[in-house]
């Protein structure tokens, strides 16, 4: 695993899919500054790393035993959880953030017989929130959700305390700490950088860039 998440790693970085910008950081919805960019959909107009990530996220994906479906969370982790539904031959649902406004008005579009096992899949965890809710809305149509895996990771600890909370396991491709040392590697960043990247790791609501 430790040879994907540096491969996955360096994947992002090289077709701009993640951007570090400590000097001149971006602003989340939130108001939060981050020195962190991150667009998992980018990996998909580029078929090698598109490939080895579904092939990737399949492996990990195969870690929790036996399931039934595979879901991808709106909106961008549906590419991505249908890529791991056709790699397993597995059936594929996905899940809106919220039912859609006619017609049925489904949260979740597919078929999902109760008591089914259910695997999740995102592109990215930050706080888990969006995560967790997809799983709160399988369970409460009678879904077992065996795991939420994903391509990427900021390694919040709010994001293990939320999935901690809705009882479910997470893993994913690569992570935060691996991506700077990779970036260091290409020297993408300098390594005088790392500190105060690893401190918005640990406090993104205080941080102020360099």
């Amino acid at each position: 695993m430790n040879n994907i998440a540096a491969t996955v790693a360096r994947q992002l970085l090289e077709i701009k899919a993640i951007q570090l910008s400590p000097e001149k950081p971006f602003t989340w919805a939130s108001g939060i500054l981050s020195p962190i960019y991150c667009d998992n959909r980018k990996s998909l107009s580029y078929p090698e790393v598109r490939n080895y990530i579904k092939n990737s996220l399949a492996e990990i994906a195969k870690q929790y035993g036996e399931f039934d479906v595979v879901a991808g969370v709106a909106t961008a982790g549906i590419p991505h959880g249908a890529y791991v539904a056709d790699v397993l031959g597995k059936p594929f649902i996905y899940v809106r953030s919220k039912p859609k406004g006619h017609g049925m008005q489904n949260l979740i579009e597919g078929e999902i017989p109760d008591g089914k096992k259910v695997l999740v899949v995102e592109d990215l965890i930050s706080t888990g929130g969006s995560s967790v809710k997809a799983v709160n809305a399988l369970k409460a149509v009678g879904a077992d959700v065996v795991a939420a895996i994903a391509i990427f990771t900021y390694g919040f600890e709010k994001a293990k305390t939320t999935f901690e909370a809705a009882d479910c396991p997470f893993d994913t491709l690569s992570n935060y700490d691996v991506l700077l040392e990779e970036a260091v590697k290409m020297k993408y960043i300098s390594s005088e950088m790392v500190e105060t990247l690893q401190a918005w790791k640990h406090s993104p609501s205080t941080w102020k860039g360099i």
